[in-house]
């Protein structure tokens, strides 16, 4: 299979799992804040979820370069498949303990999906193009991010039509199906390596790799600090918004911060590559996004209307975050070698699943203690370290 129709499979799988992934995200948020779950018990139901990614990064790289990134794919949906199916027990089953473990399940799942996903892409850039992969990886990961988007709206729009349950059983129907295309569409050995891979390579070697990912931790923590719990709720009580309102306001942000991934090789010449990727234009990029939780804390600290604020705020903070976020995800792959791609990139996401890890359970608790604006203002100092250790970077991509 040519590379151009062994893109286009993963991607279409990456793309479908990435609707059930955000749907499952935003049902569970505002399905358990109705029964009356508060911030922090919510953020408590994703801790296994963000857990469970920081291991499977870890390892699951190291699994597919034995296996192969087929198998790594989908086995992935179909945890997620099972995953969707706990879910459609009744509302007594459906405890905290419950709910944490079938997320731990999802966790996985989720990253297996994107590690085999991404890391496809270097294996199957066998001539080394780098503004090719640039494309790529801009294509791949602006569309997940926007058909997560799309997750998102239909999620809020599932619960008020069909409820929690039927709306876990139709996706995981349908995800079922979409499984059964990737695991013929996708070659079996893509990714397996001949040479094998110890325990100890699973460690990153590159210096300029671990200081990328220690930034890419801070990055998206400072998102999911205001992003995950407190965005959300906030929308709901303090705004009196429904579900459908919340979910669909998530969603054109998820979909438009997908459609700007997409559009940032445009703006970007070949030439002008190895120069963007360096060091002090990653700070830069990292830097210009703490305008915004500062700017939308401020003005809401002044009683301007925060339907405004907060609606134009979100626009601006995800432009410029989609192209801090294609930046990392396109620089991880440049850094890494071919042979150990997969193992590369799951150290990488594993510092991404921290980053996570923490942004959600500080936007439970500092949205509790303190409120949205305290979200807003652990979010800049989380942009503000990550801009600095981007610093650190060379001056151009080379590892």
């Amino acid at each position: 299979m040519g590379s151009g129709k062994t893109f286009l499979g993963i991607t279409f799988s990456y793309l479908g799992f990435s609707v059930t992934d955000g749907a499952l995200r935003i049902l569970t948020v505002l399905y358990f804040h109705n029964l009356g779950f508060s911030p922090f018990q919510i953020a408590a139901l994703f801790l296994l979820y963000e857990i469970a990614g920081i291991f499977t990064n870890f390892i699951g790289g190291w699994i597919a370069s034995l296996l192969g990134l087929n198998l790594t794919l989908v086995g992935g949906m179909l945890l997620q498949v099972f995953s969707l199916g706990l879910l459609t027990v009744g509302n007594e089953y459906l405890t905290v303990p419950y709910i944490m473990i079938i997320q731990g399940f999802s966790g996985v799942a989720k990253d297996l999906v994107k590690m085999s996903s991404k890391s496809s892409l270097k294996v199957i850039n066998l001539k080394g193009e780098e503004t090719q992969l640039f494309k790529w990886v801009s294509v791949l990961t602006g569309s997940k991010n926007a058909l997560k988007g799309v997750g998102f709206l239909l999620g809020g729009i599932m619960l008020t039509y069909l409820g929690f349950q039927d709306s876990m059983a139709l996706m995981a129907a349908t995800l079922f199906l979409l499984t059964l295309f990737t695991f013929f569409s996708v070659p079996k050995n893509l990714g397996k390596v001949k040479k094998k891979t110890t325990f100890k390579s699973l460690f990153s070697k590159s210096r300029n790799l671990n200081i990328l990912s220690m930034a890419r931790f801070f990055l998206f923590g400072s998102r999911d600090i205001w992003f995950v719990i407190g965005l959300p709720v906030y929308l709901q009580m303090s705004l009196g918004w429904s579900h459908s309102f919340v979910g669909g306001l998530l969603a054109f942000w998820v979909i438009g911060y997908g459609i700007a991934q997409t559009l940032v090789p445009r703006f970007i010449k070949e030439e002008q590559l190895a120069g963007v990727m360096g060091g002090k234009s990653v700070s830069f990029w990292t830097g210009a996004l703490i305008l915004f939780p500062v700017g939308i804390a401020l003005l809401l600290n002044r009683g301007f209307d925060d339907k405004i604020i907060v609606s134009a705020g979100l626009l601006l903070f995800g432009i410029f975050f989609a192209v801090n976020s294609i930046i990392h995800s396109y620089m991880v792959l440049a850094l890494s070698k071919s042979e150990h791609v997969s193992t590369d990139v799951g150290f990488y996401y594993m510092a991404n699943a921290w980053g996570r890890l923490v942004g959600t359970l500080l936007s439970g608790w500092v949205y509790q203690a303190y409120g949205f604006t305290a979200c807003l203002w652990w979010s800049a100092a989380f942009l503000a370290v990550a801009a600095l250790i981007s610093l650190k970077l060379p001056s151009d991509y080379d590892s």
